[in-house]
C-alpha cells in the first residue's frame, strides 16, 4: 500500500522535473533515508505527539541547501502525515531514473567473491545482451554456488 502511495509522488516528480533536478532531489533524499536507519528518528516521525510542522522542520534541518521542490515535497508529505514514505519514494525514484538512463546495478552472491576482472566481464556481457549499462558488485554468502 505504501509503495502505491509513494508511486503517485514519484510520478508527479517525474512529470514536473528535469533529469538534472531529479539527481539533485535524489541526493537530498539519500541523506534523509539514511536518517530512517535510526530508531529514534523513526519514532519521532511516527509519533502522534509531535506535530506535523515539527516533523517537517526536523526533516528540513537534515538537508543542506535543499531545492524548492524538495522543500515543497517535504511540506506536502508532512501535511498529509506521510513523511514515513520518504524511503519508498527514494527507492522508486531511483528505479525510475535508472530505467530512464538504461543503467542498472546488481549483486552477485556466492560462496566466494569474484575478482574485479570477472565482474567486468559479466558487466560487459550483460550490458551487450540487454543494451544497458550494468554495474555489479560481489558479495560472499553461504549460498553454495553463484546467484
Amino acid at each position: 500500500m505504501r509503495e502505491l502511495i509513494a508511486k503517485k509522488y514519484v510520478n508527479a516528480l517525474l512529470k514536473t522535473t528535469t533529469s538534472e533536478e531529479l539527481n539533485t532531489i535524489l541526493d537530498s533524499l539519500a541523506s534523509l533515508v539514511s536518517a530512517f536507519g535510526l530508531e529514534k528518528f523513526q519514532n519521532i516521525i511516527k509519533s502522534p505527539h509531535v506535530s506535523a510542522t515539527q516533523k517537517e522542520a526536523l526533516v528540513l534541518e537534515l538537508l543542506e541547501n535543499p531545492s524548492q521542490k524538495v522543500i515543497n515535497l517535504i511540506k506536502l508529505l508532512g501535511e498529509n502525515d506521510r513523511l514515513g514514505l520518504l524511503p519508498a519514494i527514494k527507492s522508486d525514484l531511483d528505479y525510475q531514473l535508472s530505467l530512464q538512463q538504461n543503467r542498472f546495478e546488481g549483486t552477485v552472491e556466492g560462496s566466494f567473491e569474484l575478482s574485479r576482472e570477472q565482474l567486468s566481464a559479466l558487466e560487459s556481457s550483460f550490458g551487450k545482451k540487454f543494451n544497458a549499462t550494468i554495474q555489479l558488485k560481489s558479495e560472499k554468502s553461504d549460498y553454495p554456488g553463484i546467484k
